[in-house]
């Protein structure tokens, strides 16, 4: 891979413009990509196959003329005074007139609402009156009608006495008049009770009726009691809430139909009378670059130029990362016409592609920039540099790109995706470290340093370097230190919650939240955040059950805790879905109505094989929230244990590995507990915008868990590589400790620092979940970095000494070597350095057996010289030594051993410990790796100061 990437270097550096004008033609064309296929970005966050998304879709399926997109606004007047009839009379005519918009299927006038519902509960009210009058008629008539009957049954009574006396005194038969004046009697009676029945058939139906219409009237007194905390137009006639219905689906509906309506309503509303509008309708689409992250960046600029020194310099990685961000976000873009994209999922990649852009440039960078400076030829310093800095920016990167890659494997599509694009704008930064970076770096050529600088170039400098270990007292208090701070700091994400932002959340000043807390003050809290429920009987039921049903359903949920009312939405076509509205007691984030979705769904199903589902933003939450949770196990173990993979190949150690990982843990419980504390609590609430605390995004903890992973794991590359080259060139382990901490803090304290700006700029965001992720990102790389990589990890590796490298012999054998710092490329690449040796304390070189001061790690040799360096055990080390002394002649060959340290040899013999081959005359001090050498070349010997038993190879170059 180095020798790949030090090629890929040397051919971009020597088709410079080539390489631009390639990248500024891909540019282009992902910037028309985005222009043709790009599509409408959704603010809803949904997660197909949950319990809420079976139920909306069960809503689409039996209400199809309901599952239009809808939106609140909500008019107050400026006065507080009760509104008037022309400001009502001219809202309704303004309802009307955006009902005709393009896009919009309806709209809700909330004084007809209103004064629908006081008619409905009058019409009851009237309704019982009737009726009970209706029954009080009845009730006299069937006195009467009793009356009747009574006088007629006297009358049957004497008719019938009449007869038998009359029959009795005629001595049976009476004549055929008097039998025709009876007969004529007993006909009238007989048609008078008929007439009666008929009168009393006619008030039993009548009571029927009644006892019917009674019945329903009932039903609907009650339904109406359960909805009568429901309502458009505020009890102080100065607040109504209006509803506009869209004809698409609310993910459907684009941002130009939603501005549409708030234009509309804006210009024509009533003198007097002020509007504002719900999150569904005013929610924009986030900036993807606002005054924030133009401070972070400017930040991170100024960093660069006290680093670098130069303006052109420091303007380097910022333009390679504003370019990878162009392409890799554009790009990104161009797929959201096809698949479903989260609004802030581009934001992300911004976030991404604008930190790891820098910082990866920055790397290459500042390696080309030591070696122009050691005096070594443009084109080959740009290539080593790409072969070596960028060989570890490969591999640091890679480790960025499982853990976001990896989000795909949650099951939820919108964070996948979100991983997904995150990874294009971090590879899209990868290749452009290792293109166009060096065709920059040719282009400018020595002008990427200062003027001074160039004028020593080749110069030795000295370098200073640790010469004496971290103190094991201080190592120990370091790291109870830091996992007390740590401790701490994590405690409040003990009480983390997690959901979703709402109105409360936006910015204090925004129509979102004044259309949220006018809401809540003048119809309470839970109207902000209704829930659905849906009944699913398992029979259609008759016109006449549905309303019995809809009354038992209804009773059945507002009888459970913090449950306001209860309106039923309406019946499906065949009556075998029931919808119902729910108004919680409290907002859709409250911790009492989360348990209500709980309580909601326990119900089901109800007497009679109801079942019963939960739709709305809080069960929403739930149902995200509980599939981020199951599908968090298999995402860590699949981001640690191919990271660890990564990192024993690198470090050729367990512990280290295990330790990083650990060390990671400690720091992301720190973020969790500084973001709950911030955003939850409202601790320095002010400071970050929080003026509403509340649960965390949902799906926060898994996005930083990806993301700080992997920046986390290119810290430790960046320090603890340092780490192992000391202790492979033969320093003791933990001298290798602070050498390797010496050698990398400088570059990984400006890339934290450029990381910390960059995601910091993002705290000021109009959009809550940006901030809270900007924040989450920029707190967890201060910590990790600062913290555990720079504090705690250098302190475990002191304390575990050379336990720290160890690894089994057997893994040692199998595993391929991994050369991240491309130590394998610069042996086969010597170049000059011009570095030498921080001189031993008594002035003059002494042997290997004295204990000399000891030379920086890393660097190199002096003019003229090349430098191959192992341990003694190495076979591989001992035959390059063996090749290097035959292709080189005359061979002054000595060892160690001060009593052997003037022998001359022409061939490499047993237990060699050094080879030096003629260089430059005179006496020279050569920093090689860990070790110092002295060598007078006029007579060819050389003394090897500590560590001791290592194999050094200096030759001149043929």
């Amino acid at each position: 891979m180095a020798e790949l990437l030090y090629r890929l270097g040397r051919f971009s550096a020597r088709r410079a413009w080539a390489v631009l004008i390639s990248w500024i033609v891909i540019l282009g064309i992902s910037v028309g990509a985005f222009l043709a296929f790009g599509g409408t970005l959704s603010s809803a966050v949904t997660i197909p196959g949950t319990p809420t998304a079976k139920v909306t879709d069960q809503l689409e399926e039996s209400f199809p003329s309901a599952s239009g997109g809808t939106g609140a606004m909500v008019f107050h007047t400026k006065d507080g005074d009760a509104f008037t009839d022309s400001q009502k009379t001219a809202i309704g005519e303004l309802l009307d007139e955006t009902a005709d918009l393009k896009g919009v299927d309806s709209t809700v006038n909330p004084f007809e609402t209103q004064e629908t519902i006081a008619d409905q509960a009058k019409q009851i009210s009237d309704g019982k009156t009737q009726i009970d009058d209706g029954r009080t008629q009845l009730t006299d008539g069937q006195t009467q009608l009793d009356a009747g009957q009574q006088q007629l049954t006297d009358a049957q009574t004497q008719l019938s006495a009449a007869l038998a006396q009359a029959q009795q005194a005629a001595g049976g038969t009476l004549p055929a008049a008097a039998q025709a004046q009876f007969d004529a009697q007993q006909t009238a009676i007989t048609q008078q009770q008929t007439a009666l029945d008929a009168q009393q058939a006619t008030i039993t139906e009548n009571l029927a009726k009644l006892d019917e219409q009674s019945t329903k009237l009932e039903l609907s007194s009650q339904l109406l009691d359960l909805s009568s905390g429901i309502r458009t137009v505020s009890t102080d006639d100065t607040t109504a809430v209006a509803n506009v219905v869209f004809d698409k689906r609310q993910q459907e509906v684009t941002p130009e139909t939603k501005q549409s309506v708030i234009d509309q309503v804006k210009e024509d509303v009533p003198s007097g009378v002020e509007v504002e509008f719900s999150n569904e309708l005013a929610q924009s689409l986030p900036q993807l670059f606002g005054v924030g992250e133009a401070i972070g960046l400017i930040i991170a600029a100024i960093t660069l130029l006290v680093m670098l020194g130069t303006v052109i310099a420091a303007s380097l990685p910022l333009v390679s990362a504003i370019v990878g961000v162009g392409v890799g976000v554009t790009a990104s873009l161009s797929l959201s016409g096809v698949v479903d994209m989260l609004s802030i999922t581009p934001v992300l990649g911004v976030m991404l592609g604008l930190a790891v852009g820098i910082d990866y440039s920055l790397f290459i960078l500042n390696r080309h920039r030591k070696q122009l400076l050691a005096g070594v030829e443009l084109h080959e310093s740009i290539g080593l540099a790409n072969g070596t800095s960028g060989n570890a920016v490969v591999f640091a990167g890679s480790t960025v790109l499982v853990a976001l890659l990896a989000l795909n494997v949650t099951g939820i599509p919108f964070l996948g995706l979100m991983g997904t694009v995150g990874a294009i704008c971090v590879a899209v930064a990868i290749l452009l470290a290792v293109t166009l970076t060096p065709a920059l770096l040719s282009l400018l050529g020595l002008r990427i340093l200062s003027r001074k600088a160039r004028g020593s170039i080749g110069t030795p400098r000295p370098d200073a370097v640790p010469t004496k270990p971290m103190g094991t007292l201080r190592a120990v208090g370091t790291l109870v230190a830091g996992l007390v701070v740590l401790g701490v700091v994590a405690i409040p994400a003990l009480d983390m919650r997690l959901g979703l932002p709402d109105g409360s959340s936006e910015a204090v000043d925004s129509t979102q939240y004044q259309s949220y807390t006018l809401i809540e003050d003048k119809f309470g809290a839970g109207v902000n955040g209704p829930l659905l429920v849906v009944a699913t009987l398992p029979d259609a039921a008759t016109d006449e059950e549905v309303l019995e049903e809809q009354v038992r359903i209804g009773q059945e949920i507002a009888d459970q805790d913090d449950v306001k009312a209860v309106a039923p939405v309406g019946a499906s076509d065949d009556n075998s879905v029931l919808a119902f509205q729910v108004i919680p007691k409290e907002g859709p984030n409250a911790v009492s109505t989360e348990q209500l979705v709980r309580d909601l769904r326990d119900l089901s199903p109800l007497s009679g094989d109801v079942e019963l589902g939960v739709a709305g933003s809080a069960s929403g939450n739930i149902d995200v929230s509980k599939q981020l949770s199951d599908a968090l196990p298999l995402y860590l173990a699949l981001v640690v244990g191919l990271s660890l993979i990564i990192m024993i190949l690198v470090f050729r150690s367990i512990l280290v590995p295990l330790t990083a990982t650990l060390g990671f843990m400690l720091s992301l419980a720190a973020t969790f507990g500084g973001i709950t504390a911030i955003f939850q609590w409202g601790w320095l609430g002010p400071v970050f915008g929080v003026h509403d605390p509340g649960p965390i995004l949902s799906f926060l903890p898994t996005i930083l868990i990806g993301i700080l992973f992997g920046l986390a794991m290119d810290y430790q590359l960046f320090l603890v590589s340092g780490m192992r080259e000391a202790f492979a060139h033969g320093a003791p382990a933990r001298l290798a400790v602070q050498r390797g901490l010496h050698a990398g803090r400088t570059v990984v304290v400006a890339a934290a620092i450029i990381m910390i700006s960059v995601f910091g700029g993002f705290i000021f965001s109009h959009s809550a979940m940006i901030r809270s992720i900007g924040f989450g990102l920029a707190f967890g790389v201060l910590v990790d970095a600062f913290v555990v990589r720079m504090l705690l990890i250098p302190a475990v590796m002191h304390l575990l000494g050379k336990s720290a490298w160890w690894i089994p012999k057997w893994l040692d054998r199998i595993l391929p070597n991994v050369d991240v710092e491309g130590a394998a490329l610069e042996r086969s690449h010597p170049h000059d350095t011009g570095s030498v040796a921080t001189a031993p304390s008594s002035g003059e070189p002494r042997n290997a057996v004295d204990g000399a001061e000891t030379a920086a790690l890393g660097a190199g040799v002096t003019a003229g010289t090349a430098a191959h360096v192992a341990a003694p055990s190495s076979e591989l080390t001992r035959r390059e030594a063996a090749a290097a002394a035959e292709r080189t002649h005359p061979a002054h060959v000595l060892t160690t051993d001060p009593d052997q340290a003037d022998q001359q040899v022409s061939r490499v013999e047993p237990g060699l410990d050094v080879i030096v081959h003629p260089a430059t005359a005179g006496v020279q001090r050569v920093a090689v790796g860990a070790y110092v050498i002295a060598v007078d070349a006029d007579n060819g010997t050389a003394v090897v100061e500590p560590p001791v038993g290592g194999v050094v190879v200096v030759r001149a170059p043929r």
